[in-house]
């Protein structure tokens, strides 16, 4: 029997071939990574439009590449550091 021989048509006439489309076993298969892509698009447009400029430290904001300072933080860093415990005995 060659290729040329072979069609669609099953042996039994009770059940008849469908096209792919038509059976549900495809459609469950592709349901899990659709469902995937989709929580990844969600992620990312959260991460891009609700927590974009939110603080990485105190008193340093990220607004996309560039980083700056805030007021409170270039306060913070003029101030000079703490003196250690050593530093406060007489």
């Amino acid at each position: 029997m060659n290729a040329a021989h072979i069609t669609l048509e099953s042996a039994d006439p009770a059940h008849p071939v469908k096209p792919w489309y038509r059976e549900p076993w495809p459609w469950i298969l592709m349901a899990g990574p659709f469902a995937a892509m989709v929580g990844c698009f969600i992620t990312i447009y959260f991460a891009m439009t609700q927590f974009a400029s939110q603080p990485i430290q105190e008193g340093v904001v990220k607004r996309g590449l560039v980083i700056e300072q805030t007021a409170s933080g270039t306060a913070a860093s003029r101030t000079p550091p703490a003196a250690g415990p050593a530093a406060a005995k007489p």
